[in-house]
């Protein structure tokens, strides 16, 4: 008896002891995996990867026993934009999720997943701990848990985790300090010691600025730190592979939503478990030059897990079983996007082939200092457009608040800040002409639901983007084409433009146009095409695109047209694009008088609201109460 239940005890202390240890590295055949996000900080804020950057020991420490990518790139400049990328898998102008701050949600094609669902039907816990920001509807069986209590502790014993913690300490809002803090600031990095970019002003505020952004990344580093001592202190570190990174380019001027490398080039660390080394391609305490970029992030997690990585995704494992490093270090071209941010629009698309950089500018009748409310909380971004205005910049610094070159061409290796645009120089036409190819083919091949109005996806193409891109890609080649005519000699271009405007497809019109503002004068012949479109057309973006282009010459005041436009449109889409035309006429070098009568106009969102209280001069504050009193309304 004695003995039966001594074995009792045994066993039930064997099954205590099980279950105590299960969820660690004893009780798994497959490793965990944690992502380690910072809001809004490129590559160029950390010494580890930028001797300007500021130390991050606890990041570091992550390198040495991992590996550290010198040539990582988030696809696009913001969060929303930018995370959806990640949890896709898919290139955002391919499934319609590249306007930050969207209308409409996507959806995804019924037989497509988020990338953690396939890893939950390998038997995964996925949490994440908690930004989304998803510019798509989120599948079906993505999350175990998502919310700031999430956490892997909380899964079933014996089941591998994959985690995302994002920290925000770094994110733009961190920097909206008033001039009380200026005037008695508690930093502590000497803002004497900062090196700025060249594109920004040396002021005291800008120096300050750079100082309290690098006490935010330092703030970052400690996170990180303790996230591993949360490993550690159960078991998984060596368990686990740790991804950490920036979700985009940093928030001084010119990096969050702007497609340079400041606004694209992250910071990339991943520590490489002991039981699991045999996984990464890469040993230890390494570094590596090969391309990636966030379309490749879902891929090499699912490969690192051992799941079969689905046909239908934009990137490629860079780690995980099968994976060479030699074909990683291979890699040198990444595809970039920047399109709507909030109430601004832009469209902008980015190859970097090697330390080739090429920009393709399709609207660059816009400078990218334009108005952005949420952009000019920032104290610097104030001082920053002041200066330009009272003619105090050098032209490396002006540059942001003046429109942009059709396309442009870098060489990062000489111009890391990418100032000297060489796309007119002669001995680099080959190159620039291979990269405008490249990039046209890239668009193309997508296709790129960018080059049709985002007003007409938001009526038509949401509940299935994919299927909606692929049926309408002869139609976007042409689009593509007309757009390109920027980039001809005008009088190459003029019989083309002509041909466009008198399609019966309204979006070639709308293209014709577009291109003609580029040209400006040089196109002035296009008068009377333009004069007629706005007497004449049904569609209002059309007839918006001719106006604009008859304001920029100067041929007749744009004003009272984009008014109407606004009176007539039941659409946000076409408000928000209407009124961005507005503010250019009104804070660029014009003499039109824009007095906005924002009672006639029928539709008004939260990103109408933006641009509304900018022309009419309501204070930020009051823009915020009167957003809050929509949303509960919206609510309701």
């Amino acid at each position: 008896m004695l003995n039966f239940r001594l074995l009792l005890i045994v066993v039930f202390g064997l099954l205590n002891l099980l279950t105590l240890t299960a969820g660690s590295s004893i009780a798994q055949d497959q490793p965990n995996i944690v992502w380690i996000m910072s809001e809004d900080n490129s590559k160029h804020y950390l010494k580890l990867f930028d001797p300007t950057g500021a130390e991050t020991p606890n990041i570091a420490n992550l390198a040495k026993n991992g590996v550290a990518f010198d040539r990582a790139f988030s696809n696009a400049p913001v969060c929303s934009v930018a995370r959806t990328t990640l949890i896709s898998m898919v290139y955002g102008p391919r499934l319609g999720t590249q306007f930050h701050r969207r209308i409409e949600l996507a959806k995804m094609p019924q037989d497509w997943k988020m990338f953690p669902a396939y890893l939950r039907g390998a038997g995964y816990y996925t949490t994440n701990n908690s930004k989304k920001d998803y510019n798509a509807v989120e599948t079906k069986g993505t999350w175990d848990a998502s919310s700031n209590q999430a956490h892997w502790r909380n899964r079933p014993a014996g089941k591998p985790f994959f985690h995302v913690q994002t920290y925000t300490d770094s994110h733009e809002s961190s920097l909206h300090f008033k001039q009380g803090w200026v005037d008695s600031p508690d930093n502590q990095t000497d803002p004497g010691s900062i090196e700025l970019a060249p594109y920004h002003p040396d002021t005291p505020l800008f120096r300050l600025t750079y100082a309290r952004y690098h006490d935010r990344i330092k703030s970052i580093d400690n996170r990180v730190g303790k996230l591993v001592e949360q490993l550690e202190s159960d078991g998984e570190l060596e368990n686990t592979f740790i991804f950490y990174f920036g979700d985009h380019g940093g928030v001084l001027p010119r990096g969050k939503g702007y497609i340079n490398e400041s606004g694209l080039h992250v910071p990339l660390v991943v520590r490489i478990p002991e039981k699991w080394k045999a996984r990464s391609p890469f040993q230890r305490g390494t570094r590596t030059d090969g391309f990636v970029d966030f379309v490749d992030f879902g891929p090499t997690v699912l490969q690192l897990a051992g799941v079969k990585v689905p046909a239908f995704v934009d990137g490629k494992p860079f780690m995980g079983q099968g994976v060479d490093r030699n074909a990683v270090e291979a890699r040198n071209t990444t595809f970039g996007y920047a399109d709507r941010m909030d109430e601004k629009y832009d469209f902008c698309r980015s190859i970097r082939v090697g330390d080739w950089k090429y920009i393709r500018n399709y609207q660059a009748i816009y400078p990218d200092g334009l108005q952005n409310n949420y952009r000019y909380i920032n104290l610097a971004w104030k001082e920053w457009r002041e200066l330009f205005i009272a003619g105090k910049l050098n032209p490396a610094q002006s540059a942001f608040f003046l429109p942009k070159p059709a396309e442009q061409l870098f060489l990062l290796t000489k111009d890391p800040h990418e100032i000297n645009d060489l796309s007119s120089v002669n001995e680099y036409q080959e190159r620039l002409v291979a990269m405008r190819a490249e990039l046209t083919r890239q668009v193309k091949a997508m296709p790129d639901l960018s080059f049709i109005p985002e007003s007409t996806l938001v009526e038509e193409a949401m509940d299935n983007p994919i299927a909606y891109g692929q049926d309408r890609k002869t139609s976007i080649a042409r689009y593509v084409d007309i757009a390109n005519l920027a980039l001809l000699p005008v009088a190459e271009a003029l019989p083309k433009l002509r041909e466009a405007m008198e399609s019966d497809d309204s979006i070639d019109r709308y293209w014709a146009f577009s291109v003609c503002s580029i040209f400006g004068s040089k196109a002035a012949e296009l008068t009377s095409a333009a004069e007629r479109s706005v007497d004449q057309e049904t569609d209002l973006l059309v007839k918006l695109r001719a106006c604009e282009f008859l304001g920029q010459i100067k041929a007749a005041d744009p004003v009272p047209v984009i008014k109407s436009i606004l009176t007539e449109s039941e659409s946000p889409v076409v408000n928000l694009i209407a009124l961005q035309s507005l503010v250019r006429f009104q804070d660029g070098p014009f003499d039109y008088e824009v007095e906005l009568d924002a009672d006639s106009i029928k539709i008004i969102d939260l990103q109408v609201l933006r641009r509304v209280g900018y022309l009419e001069g309501i204070p930020e504050a009051e823009i915020k109460k009167r957003s809050k009193a929509m949303m509960k309304r919206l609510r309701k």
